[in-house]
């Protein structure tokens, strides 16, 4: 399963999630407005919404197997 969220705090996801191989920060955002838009777009190239992401100044993926 493909996921994708945006946080504040990109390495406590990491931590969180066990560390994924595949954890990307994929982009940084300069307000929320944007970081929403890259999260709906991401949705619709079939990723899942990442439950524990909070905040919104970095977008990231990653998987779970």
């Amino acid at each position: 399963m493909k996921y994708a969220g945006i946080t504040d705090g990109p390495e406590k996801i990491k931590r969180q999630r066990n560390n994924p191989s595949d954890f990307k920060i994929m982009q940084q955002f300069t307000s929320e407005a944007a970081a929403r838009q890259w999260k709906v777009r991401m949705m619709g190239q079939g990723y899942e919404e990442d439950a524990v992401s909070q905040g919104w100044k970095y977008g990231y993926t990653f998987s779970l197997r």
